[in-house]
């Protein structure tokens, strides 16, 4: 069994803030809060108190930070889940001659998504090193439920597969009685509900716009169909779902990467898939009769690489699958339509989330990480329209390179990408990257926070146009600047990041009804704790993730530094005048060109 999640040393934990924060902040903002964490961490004050408590509290729980992390990052953030929360991997393009084609990967995709299940069930699916492997249990039997204030994350487990076509939803059991159904079998089921579908006789209001909405707007929605028992049972039959598997129509256009990119997250609006949806589910494998597909998650219950594991086993089972012969699907009985009974103000509703969907306009409320919902800022809401995403792929070297420069990838990468802002804004600004916690009991992420003032020294080096400025004294500060991000990638990766103890310790305060300590009502916190870049990375092979951006005015990257080259998949606003993903783009590619050439000129001289 893995080890606890250790606390941090108070002290270690304050003066590494200071650090993050010293370069990033007015000199006047930076002694405000200087004065304020001295009298915070003085001996005998408010931190020591805090700090007790919570060294006592990690003796009596599995993880001391679990459940308000999981809450503070997720479950009492009210925006949409599509862009905001829910990132998605882009498979391949599939080459689908015609509409057969696409439900016999979808048919296949199914049965290996049943396959790798059995596996996670019969704890089969083990891991390299021994790393807490809570999430995977997570992976099929989690959903999140909407609630007023926030929402809760629930297990239900019922074996059953969700299938979504023309903004209907069936139940697709991959089981009668002791029969397990073939490829045959679940494609001719597929073929039927794709039949049905076409005929508008039948058609049910497209109630999955209601999961693409605020998470409040949506609760409230979802207590007036409980109201109803159709509905009732309509709603447990998502909950308790396996996955839910999207047929998608075309997007009617020929998708560049970054389209693809697009459609995963938001579905192309309401006038294409975006109602094809039910994102309250961890799952919801896309198959698009065009060939765009992936796979959207709900990000609660687990963290990526559990994600891309889960999405590398169906593709590889997919595409070494063979037609199988079994028992007609005529035989079997056709999946169960989902009903729902609508009543004026559910109708309402449908109408206000299709708006929302589609237009950048109206007003969300977004919370800061590690801060009280109450400290959020205003900032637009940001969907389909208002998402602008870019698609770069870096030809000229890969991941094996970079280690040949004695570098790690990770930390050359996050330095491209502080260059990058850094070109582009003249400023630096504090950046997420998450680095994971499995290695403990409960473990999920903490923050490694990449902005450091030696990629600030680093990026001034690389632009101040200064011809003074030589190669040797430029490859110096790339050096220092990747061993600076390495050593707080191994702090954060041990359990000695310093965000997670933050928030442990304002959650401690009031737990206790302790007045909220100045240390996180202050304005200089807030500020610094904007993260206007998040990144991460995902390495596989087979396919890419992208997500939305984390702050009206920001960024999200995310990157897969493969063994020949570099990819990047950045989104941001295109409502904000502050942040472009285009210009973001240009600024890394002429970054990663000049670090190319600074360590070229270096080991050859």
């Amino acid at each position: 069994m893995p080890p606890k999640l250790p606390v941090p040393e108070l002290r270690q934990t304050l003066d590494s803030y200071l650090r993050a924060v010293q370069h990033l902040v007015s000199e006047a903002q930076f002694q405000k809060t200087r004065a304020i964490v001295e009298t915070f961490g003085k001996p005998g004050g408010v931190g020591e108190r805090l700090q007790k408590q919570l060294l006592e509290k990690r003796e009596k729980t599995e993880n001391w930070v679990f459940d308000v992390w999981l809450e503070d990052m997720y479950l009492k953030n009210r925006l949409a889940l599509p862009v905001n929360s829910s990132p998605a991997l882009v498979f391949p393009k599939q080459a689908f001659r015609n509409a057969t084609d696409s439900l016999v990967f979808a048919a296949r995709l199914i049965l290996s998504v049943s396959q790798y299940k059995t596996l996670v069930d019969g704890k089969a699916v083990l891991a390299d090193a021994p790393l807490c492997m809570d999430q995977y249990q997570r992976l099929f039997s989690s959903y999140r439920r909407a609630g007023l204030q926030q929402d809760t994350l629930i297990t239900a487990d019922g074996g059953h597969v969700i299938v979504a076509c023309r903004n209907q939803f069936f139940v697709l059991h991959l089981s009668e009685g002791s029969w397990l159904l073939t490829e045959a079998d679940v494609q001719a089921q597929l073929q039927w509900i794709e039949e049905q579908t076409r005929s508008t006789e039948q058609e049910q209001p497209a109630l999955g716009l209601l999961t693409g909405t605020g998470r409040t707007d949506w609760a409230r929605a979802r207590d007036q169909l409980l109201t109803d028992p159709v509905n009732r049972e309509s709603v447990e039959l998502l909950e308790r779902c396996v996955c839910v598997v999207c047929l998608d129509g075309p997007a009617g256009l020929e998708p560049s990467d970054a389209d693809r990119a697009a459609l995963m997250l938001h579905g192309g609006g309401p006038d294409r898939n975006g109602a094809n949806r039910w994102y309250d589910k961890p799952l919801q494998f896309v198959i698009g009769a065009d060939g765009v597909c992936g796979v959207v998650c709900e990000h609660s219950p687990l963290e990526g690489i559990v994600l891309v594991q889960c999405a590398e086993h169906v593709l590889k089972h997919t595409r070494s699958s063979s037609s199988a012969a079994g028992r007609s699907g005529s035989e079997l009985p056709h999946p169960q339509r989902l009903q729902w009974t609508c009543s004026s103000g559910i109708h309402r509703a449908l109408a206000a989330a299709a708006d929302h969907l589609q237009r950048s306009e109206g007003w969300g409320r977004w919370a800061l990480p590690n801060l009280s919902r109450s400290d959020g800022l205003f900032l637009p809401s940001r969907l389909q329209q208002n998402l602008h995403m870019k698609v770069f792929t870096f030809p000229a070297h890969g991941k094996e390179w970079i280690k040949q420069q004695k570098m790690s990838p990770d930390a050359y990468t996050q330095l491209a990408l502080q260059l990058a802002f850094y070109r582009c804004h003249r400023r630096p600004v504090s950046t997420y990257e998450s680095a994971s916690l499995r290695r403990f009991r409960l473990g999920r992420v903490e923050n490694i926070r990449s902005a450091t003032p030696e990629a600030l020294a680093f990026a001034k080096a690389m632009t101040d146009g200064r011809t003074s400025t030589q190669d040797t004294e430029k490859m110096e500060k790339l050096r220092a600047a990747v061993e600076a991000q390495t050593r707080i990638t191994l702090l954060a990766v041990s359990g000695m990041g310093i965000d997670n103890h933050l928030l442990g310790l304002r959650e401690t305060a009031r737990e206790m009804k302790m007045e909220t300590p100045e240390l996180f009502s202050d304005q200089t916190y807030r500020i610094s704790n904007t993260f206007i870049l998040s990144t991460s990375q995902v390495p596989s092979p087979q396919m890419f993730c992208c997500y939305g951006p984390v702050a009206a005015d920001g960024y999200g990257v995310c990157y897969n530094p493969r063994a020949d080259r570099l990819m990047f998949c950045v989104s941001s606003f295109r409502e904000s005048p502050e942040s472009c993903s285009e210009r973001l783009v240009r600024a890394l590619e002429a970054g990663l060109q000049d670090m190319m050439e600074l360590c070229t000129k270096h080991n050859t001289h």
